[in-house]
This record gives C-alpha cells, sequence and structure tokens, in this order.
C-alpha cells in the first residue's frame, strides 16, 4: 500500500480510542410523568443513566412490571468488549504499518462480524429483560412483554422506548468507511500507475 492509504489506516485504527469515551448506543424513555426525559446510555465497560439517577429510577420502575434489575457488573459483554476493542485498534495498526491489503480486508470483515454479533447479543440480552419477568410483580398485563426495540422506537405501556447508536457506534462506522477509502485510494492509485507504465 502507498504511504498516504497507510496513514489513513493508522489513523482509523487510532480513532478507535475515543470509542472509551463516548456512549456506543442509547435508549430513552420517553412519558408524560418525565419530562425532562429518562434513559440509559451503553458504554464499552459500563451502563449509565443519562441523568444521575436514571438507573436507579429505571430500575425502580422495572421492579413494579417484574423486570430484573440492570446490574452492569453481572453483564460480561462490558468486560469484552474493551479487550475486543483494544485488538482492533491492535490489528489496525499493524495493518496500517505493513500495509497488507489482505489484512485490512480481514480488518473490515472483523467489524461487520463484531456488528453482527454484537446487534444479536444487545437482541438477546433486551428479550430477555423484557420477556423473563417475575410472575409475582405489582403489575401485570397479560400478555405484555417490555423489551426495546433493537433500533427505532416502541411504545411500551405509555412510555415511548427509543432504542440508537451513539457516537461510538458512529465512531465505528467512520473507521471502517475509512478503511475502505483506503483500500479504494490505493487500488486506484496501482491503477493509474499502471496505466501509464
Amino acid at each position: 500500500m502507498k504511504t498516504r492509504s497507510k496513514i489513513i489506516i493508522i489513523v482509523a485504527s487510532l480513532l478507535l480510542i475515543l470509542t472509551f469515551f463516548f456512549p456506543i448506543w442509547y435508549i430513552d424513555l420517553e412519558a408524560p410523568q418525565y419530562p425532562e426525559g429518562i434513559g440509559l446510555e451503553i458504554w464499552l465497560s459500563k451502563i449509565t443513566g443519562q441523568n444521575p439517577n436514571d438507573l436507579d429510577n429505571i430500575n425502580g420502575l422495572n421492579h413494579y412490571i417484574g423486570m430484573k434489575r440492570i446490574e452492569p457488573n453481572a453483564i460480561p459483554e462490558l468486560t469484552i468488549m474493551p479487550f475486543v476493542i483494544i485488538f482492533m485498534i491492535v490489528f489496525g495498526l499493524v495493518s496500517g504499518i505493513l500495509g497488507k491489503r489482505s489484512l485490512v480486508y480481514i480488518w473490515i470483515v472483523l467489524f461487520v462480524v463484531m456488528a453482527a454479533v454484537g446487534l444479536y447479543d444487545f437482541y438477546l440480552w433486551g428479550y430477555d429483560y423484557g420477556h423473563d419477568l417475575d410472575p409475582n410483580a405489582a403489575i401485570k398485563v397479560p400478555g405484555m412483554a417490555y423489551q426495546p426495540p433493537l433500533i427505532g422506537s416502541k411504545m411500551l405501556l405509555n412510555f415511548n422506548a427509543i432504542s440508537m447508536p451513539h457516537i461510538g457506534s458512529w465512531i465505528l462506522v467512520l473507521t471502517v468507511v475509512l478503511a475502505a477509502v483506503a483500500l479504494y485510494l490505493d487500488k486506484k492509485n496501482k491503477t493509474f500507475e499502471v496505466s501509464n507504465a
């Protein structure tokens, strides 16, 4: 690969460091009783409320309908994800420094696999929380499940649950786009060199 493409790959790799400083997903809960809004932010290594007491308030609401408490320390993915991202940073840096197109293709495929596995795992997490309800809950609505949408919005009783990617996810997308741009520019440059040989 040419130097320009190598630099783009290295910059794209280093961009991933920012995912440690921004949430990757958010879930907003809109309801008349919470005009200021309430919600969760999902980070690589933690889940926090959008406001200081949101996580406690949501756990309190969940208690009434029989949902399990959201305990970030009990979610193994939050321990694994930082190491996955560190691996992707190192893989990207090695790919960029060596300038191997094949490694960059593998890097992009790994991102796609990581995204697919992550979304499927998130769906299973939401399904478990939304369906595995305490039969002794104070509020029981026959046939009602409280699984938040994977992406988009959904009414859950009088709450509009909105689940969307946050800044961390867009950083991941930008990284893949930059990797693809680096490959395109490198290929274009080689084609130009061959045609002018």
